[in-house]
């Protein structure tokens, strides 16, 4: 009954629309087009026209990186797996987004869309195989997503995923003008016996510390409150470095570490890794621990980057706060076995990852406490900071 009542439903709908003179043009407007109501048909063939390149230079083994057709293919074979295990991720940029389109800065926020998947993925011990992302925007300004599309591919290239697919969303009335969003969606194997669970993880264990390549893309919302209660000229040369634009040095593209750490985990020395996202280091360690595994960071352990120390400063930023909202300069952690040190060490220096040996496991309450003397990340006396998961 409930479906009749459906059918007929869109039935007497159907007869409204019937009725409709497509020639009446009395209320002074002619026959409607998809573009009276801002959506352009031809702008949104031609950007994929434009970047169907920037995806075909994304090829792989397992996927031709072909854009066009309602689904993307990949084949998990040709890519050398035997019994792997899918591993998929998703993200955004966040409202770092919001300083890229307020100064025409789009050129690497799809690394950052890439990264922020990726780098998840790598955790499990999967390798990126393919990605997809996202665009929508009020209205479709092709020149600012090519430039953006182009961004997704030189990230996927660093992570050695396909760019296979996407979806580009014009949605008037959605979004301010100038405004837009990126979402993106990664997928990547491990085989069944590689997969890394964290289990074990145990007292004694050594934590590494991968050096970020600046905010990456979290904190942003604290940064651009900053920015507008001290009126920072994004223009002007970083005030900790003259060489560089201040905006420039806050837009810098999050760091890919895939392919520098696949190697070590192929080869089996890598008991857990943690991408230093939001959170911060308090936060995102404990996530890849088992039970009854504590992480404790030195935060003097490695130098405090000019970029970390001018938010700090500006802010009057707290220790304790600045181990939870930003990376503190470490993208990536790294936790081994100390016989596995100085072999870790050595690959990932040479792979070009600047590595710090930050912290220990101990045994203890699934957690992390990050401390430092006084005089680390401007503090007047020690100090310390703990998370418990």
């Amino acid at each position: 009954m409930c479906a009749l009542l459906a059918k007929q439903a869109w039935k007497s709908k159907r007869d409204v629309v019937r009725r409709v003179d497509m020639n009446d043009t009395s209320e002074g407007h002619g026959p409607y087009s998809y573009a009276d109501a801002g959506v352009s048909i031809a702008a949104g063939n031609a950007l994929v026209k434009a970047i169907a390149p920037l995806a075909r230079a994304t090829r792989r083994p397992g996927a031709d990186a072909d854009l066009g057709g309602f689904g993307g293919l990949f084949d998990l074979k040709a890519a050398g797996f035997t019994d792997p295990l899918l591993v998929a991720a998703n993200d955004g940029v966040g409202t770092k987004l919001k300083l890229a389109i307020d100064h025409d800065r789009h050129d690497g926020v799809g690394i950052d869309l890439v990264a922020m998947c990726a780098n998840d993925l790598i955790v499990q011990g999967a390798e990126p195989l393919f990605f997809l992302d996202y665009y929508a925007s009020g209205r479709l300004d092709a020149g600012v997503a090519e430039r953006v599309v182009a961004s997704i591919a030189d990230g996927c290239r660093q992570a050695g995923c396909a760019l296979i697919g996407g979806e580009t969303a014009e949605m008037p009335g959605m979004y301010a003008e100038g405004d837009y969003d990126l979402a993106g969606f990664c997928v990547g194997a491990v085989e069944r016996d590689r997969v890394l669970t964290g289990e074990t993880i145990a007292g004694g264990d050594i934590i590494l510390g991968l050096g970020s390549s600046g905010v990456h893309s979290n904190g942003f919302s604290l940064v651009r409150r900053l920015a507008a209660d001290k009126g920072w000229d994004m223009n002007a040369p970083a005030p900790f470095d003259h060489d560089i634009a201040l905006i420039e040095a806050l837009m810098a593209p999050t760091r890919i570490y895939v392919k520098a750490l696949l190697p070590s985990i192929a080869e089996g020395r890598i008991k857990g890794l943690a991408h230093i996202t939001g959170g911060g280091l308090l936060e995102n360690i404990p996530r890849v621990l088992p039970k009854g595994a504590h992480a404790r960071i030195d935060a003097a352990a490695w130098p405090q980057s000019s970029l970390m120390a001018f938010l700090q400063r500006e802010g009057r930023i707290e220790p304790e706060e600045m181990a939870r909202t930003f990376n503190c300069g470490i993208g990536m952690t790294v936790i081994v076995a100390e016989t596995e040190v100085e072999a870790v060490t050595n690959a990932l220096t040479r792979a070009n990852e600047t590595v710090h040996r930050i912290g220990v496991i101990e045994k203890g309450t699934r957690g992390c406490t990050v401390e430092g003397p006084a005089g680390c990340w401007g503090a007047k006396e020690d100090w310390s900071a703990a998370h418990n998961a």
